[in-house]
């Protein structure tokens, strides 16, 4: 489909199916703005965040840590053998921070009073704390790309503006994710006597933006892998390969720091109990960091596509596991009820991820975002089915 005579967007089954799920979503999202979270949700007193917190927020902004974990890797380290990767982090990064804030709009209460933050000065929160780094963030991502925006939409002016700003905007790109990443969970502290002390720590910020660090590689070459199927395009196997080196490392280290910990505080032996909590906490740390770090750790493995794909998958998958762990698995108990999240919570969730993969798909095939490579007129949808063009 042309959009204008410079603008073009593939229509396919595929991207239908999503604009439908958009479309359900968006109605649902207005229904529970006029009636109240009770209406479409199943949470209570007792477990006051459900799936949108727990995931769309918390796992959305750990997944969109490639933004700033290439910038600092790209532009700090100066590792420009990256620089083919470091658009569609950006893209995948500032898509992801966009999921979050409307998640987090979503389950504001009375979400009328959105804008009381940025007037009332709650500096002893720490949900304040996060809320003004996850919009500054924003901000600054919404400029960096404007760099990128301005490539294409000739305005030359703005264009020089941008570039002049870029190097104290990479370095707030860095410093802001790092704040709020690790006071995602700091969150969590005051929660000694609720959250399972097989996830509750001292410490437990800096596993969070650690976390969120490692992740940022592993989420790059999923992400990349995907573009390249999609568009006909060859994965960038070597940025792929040398990027599970810094992943391996810094999983090495959240592994021994986590079990140093758990020894430390005298609760290791908690994980060998049989209970529910420590098999998933067993789960979490042999599947998806264990396992991993021994995949990218064998050169026959990481050289190989599958392998690098399967373990970046595993990582990825890993982390959205330890958030739900934290959120809902360690809390269960002191919690109390129950909580699963209703048809419209999941409903709204999936088409807010609709969203990201429709908005980086017209982003991707517009501005020069992938590598300078023929990806817009060639290759298949993210379905891998012939595309229905209008």
């Amino acid at each position: 489909m042309q959009i204008g005579r410079n603008w073009s967007f593939r229509i396919t089954a595929f991207r239908m199916l999503l604009f439908a799920f958009v479309a359900i979503a968006v109605a649902a999202a207005l229904y529970r703005f006029v009636y109240g979270l009770g209406a479409v949700t199943n949470l209570s007193d007792e477990w006051p965040w459900g799936l949108w917190i727990g995931f769309d927020l918390l796992c959305g902004i750990a997944l969109a840590g490639g933004g700033f974990s290439t910038a600092l890797i790209v532009h700090v380290l100066h590792k420009d053998k990256y620089l083919p990767i470091a658009r569609a982090a950006l893209l995948t990064s500032l898509i992801g921070y966009i999921i979050a804030l409307v998640s987090l709009f979503l389950d504001i209460g009375r979400w009328y009073n959105f804008w009381r933050p940025f007037f009332y000065w709650g500096f002893h929160s720490v949900l304040f704390e996060v809320f003004w780094c996850i919009s500054l963030y924003t901000t600054v991502q919404v400029l960096e790309f404007g760099d990128i925006f301005f490539e294409k939409v000739n305005f030359p002016a703005m264009k020089k503006i941008l570039g002049a700003l870029m190097t104290p905007m990479l370095i707030l790109g860095i410093v802001l994710p790092s704040l709020h990443q690790s006071s995602l969970g700091s969150l969590y502290i005051v929660a000694i006597d609720r959250l399972y002390p097989l996830w509750w720590s001292m410490i437990i910020p800096f596993f969070f933006v650690w976390s969120a660090f490692f992740l940022g590689p592993a989420m790059v070459t999923v992400e990349g892998t995907l573009a390249a199927r999609a568009y006909g395009r060859e994965p960038e196997m070597h940025v792929f390969e040398s990027l599970t080196k810094v992943t391996l490392w810094m999983m090495v280290i959240y592994l021994i720091v986590k079990i140093i910990d758990l020894v430390y505080r005298g609760v290791f032996s908690m994980a060998f109990n049989g209970s529910y909590e420590s098999n998933m906490f067993l789960i979490e740390m042999i599947g998806f960091v264990v396992i991993p770090i021994i995949m990218y750790a064998i050169p026959s493995i990481r050289t190989k596509l599958w392998g690098v794909l399967t373990a970046s998958i595993l990582v990825v998958v890993g982390v959205i596991f330890n958030r739900m762990n934290v959120v809902f698995t360690g809390m269960a108990k002191a919690a109390g009820g129950s909580y699963f999240p209703s048809f419209w919570e999941w409903m709204i969730t999936i088409g807010m991820w609709s969203a990201l993969v429709l908005l980086y798909c017209f982003v991707v095939e517009n501005f020069p975002i992938l590598s300078k490579e023929d990806h817009v007129s060639h290759g298949h949808d993210f379905a891998s089915k012939p595309g229905i063009h209008a």
